[in-house]
């Protein structure tokens, strides 16, 4: 046998097409985290100015019209107001204007990012000294100290991510890509969700009581952790009733490739290009990131969105996978298994 034969018996040309295939995601792999990631500038951060109102209107267009545009500036009543608005998440940050001396109070929450809290100040300081005042910091949703940077909301939505699309694909390389019927795709259905709870309050126990990396409701994240888990694993079954074993990749480029460098983890969304900033609410990591760090640090408040958005993909993922069952014809082999009594719920 000649080589070019070997060659061709052990490449087939749909091995290499797959291998074609990871070499792409394996690129974008590389474009998207870098492109996301490699420049976290800030630009329209929402941020509100507290200032007393013969000054109010010329400071908010000033911090407006700063170089880069990192403010996103709008006027607040009060500094109580200010406060509310951060942890409603309207604001990431605000300077209140000390209108007797010369320090002034920036109020930033490093439990949204510490990232962005740092950048703000570092902007406030600077513009603040070139008007020759001061500005002393107050952190309003301060992330726990066992939180290093506000960065175990991320990881723990991440985790959940990779244990759904594993899950998934591994009842597709076990069993079939494709569920034979609706009663096998409701199966995988059932145990999909029995995961996405057991994963759901794994991950709250172990970022919680466990290790003590991040306050909040236990319950709350388990919860969280359990849509979280159920999406990204319905949406990859999904995936896999429609192409195959192709599914498994292109639930790694929207989770993985184009889902975690978009979901506000490293650097929160106001320091990502648009492009990333556009897609990470959208997508699961980024709704799963935003919520666990509202738990966490902000009372649970500006949830109802995201929420909606991990919903629509399980609801997505689920009605797909059922109809592409339904739709599938019986092959010659489930009949014979059939018409022998014989049973495999895989």
């Amino acid at each position: 046998m000649t080589f070019a034969r070997e060659v061709k018996n052990a490449v087939t040309p749909r091995a290499a097409l797959l291998v074609i295939g990871v070499l792409g995601l394996q690129l974008l792999f590389i474009a998207s985290y870098v492109g996301a990631l490699h420049r976290p500038d800030p630009t329209d951060v929402p941020f509100g100015v507290v200032a007393p109102r013969q000054v109010s209107a010329q400071l908010v267009t000033q911090l407006g019209e700063l170089p880069g545009g990192p403010l996103d500036t709008r006027a607040v009543d009060g500094a109580a107001e200010a406060r509310e608005q951060i942890m409603d998440r309207d604001l990431d940050g605000a300077l209140i204007v000390s209108p007797e001396g010369t320090t002034d109070t920036l109020l930033v929450a490093s439990g949204g990012g510490t990232a962005l809290a740092n950048s703000l100040t570092r902007i406030i300081t600077k513009t603040e000294a070139s008007q020759q005042r001061t500005v002393r910091t107050v952190d309003v949703a301060p992330a726990s100290a066992q939180d290093f940077d506000g960065l175990s909301s991320f990881y723990l939505v991440v985790g959940w991510c990779v244990g759904g699309y594993l899950c998934a694909s591994i009842l597709a390389i076990s069993a079939g890509s494709r569920p034979a019927n609706r009663q096998r795709a409701l199966i995988r259905t059932g145990v999909m969700a029995l995961y996405s709870i057991a994963g759901g309050i794994g991950g709250a126990v172990i970022v919680g009581p466990v290790l003590g990396a991040l306050p909040g409701s236990v319950w709350g994240l388990s919860g969280l952790g359990a849509l979280v888990v159920f999406a990204v694993g319905m949406i990859t079954l999904a995936l896999e009733a429609l192409t195959g074993i192709v599914g498994i990749g292109l639930a790694v480029l929207i989770v993985v490739i184009a889902g975690n460098p978009s979901a506000g983890g490293a650097f929160p969304l106001p320091m990502l290009p648009d492009f990333w900033r556009a897609i990470g609410p959208a997508l699961p990591p980024g709704a799963g990131t935003w919520v666990a760090r509202s738990i966490a640090y902000f009372k649970g408040n500006a949830v109802t969105g995201p929420l909606l958005v991990l919903s629509a993909w399980a609801v997505a993922g689920t009605a797909v996978t059922l109809l592409s069952a339904m739709r599938r014809k019986p092959d010659a082999a489930t009949e014979a298994a059939k018409g022998q009594g014989g049973s495999n719920l895989a």
